[in-house]
């Protein structure tokens, strides 16, 4: 069930790395690989935030519509964002026209530009599992969790210092997706040691 499968250049990979290009460059060049700096983050986080609720092919689609919209996702600019900003953000359709969403988008910005250079990545990266203690490599989809007690714990202090739309499966899919936990399945060729 959901063990990796073979791409059509013969490489195995998670299954749902195999289908439309998108997803297969998203899963070959970037899901799972360390990320850091606050910038890179706010945005992982922003689009894991969008997600909720809608398929990722959906986001990947209109990822280069979000950085446009949200100024590259530079949270010292999207912090400075107007109503004016707001408002074109709302009528966008190359976003998630949600208006939570995109509230807790700026809201988040707002709070972040708070914080000291770096604050964002040591959190983030603080809650990674510890060195040789990671579990061992999901041998097939149904492995692979939606969240964890790490995730928990990372949503929860988010939430405590102030985020938004920051629960756990949101956390856990932004850790995933920063390489901050390594859930490519054993069999998947892109596969590699977790690095921080």
């Amino acid at each position: 069930m959901g063990e990796a499968v073979a791409g059509p250049d013969g490489l195995p990979r998670c299954p749902w790395g195999v289908g439309p290009a998108d997803y297969t460059d998203y899963h070959d060049g970037e899901w799972g690989r360390p990320v850091h700096g606050d910038d890179a983050l706010f945005e992982r986080l922003s689009l894991e935030a969008f997600q909720s609720g809608l398929s990722w092919l959906t986001i990947l689609r209109r990822r280069e519509g979000f950085r446009r919209a949200f100024a590259g996702f530079r949270i010292h600019h999207v912090a400075a964002f107007t109503d004016a900003d707001r408002a074109r953000l709302l009528a966008d359709p190359g976003i998630i026209r949600n208006r939570m969403k995109v509230d807790a988008t700026l809201a988040n910005a707002r709070l972040l530009a708070t914080w000291r250079p770096g604050e964002l990545d040591e959190l983030l990266w603080s809650f990674a599992p510890a060195a040789g203690a990671d579990r061992p490599a999901p041998a097939d989809t149904g492995q692979v969790p939606a969240t964890t007690a790490e995730s928990v714990a990372l949503a929860a202090e988010l939430k405590r210092r102030g985020l938004r739309f920051v629960g756990p499966t949101t956390a856990y899919a932004a850790m995933q997706a920063c390489g901050v936990v390594n859930d490519h399945l054993a069999g998947c060729a892109f596969r590699t040691p977790r690095t921080g």
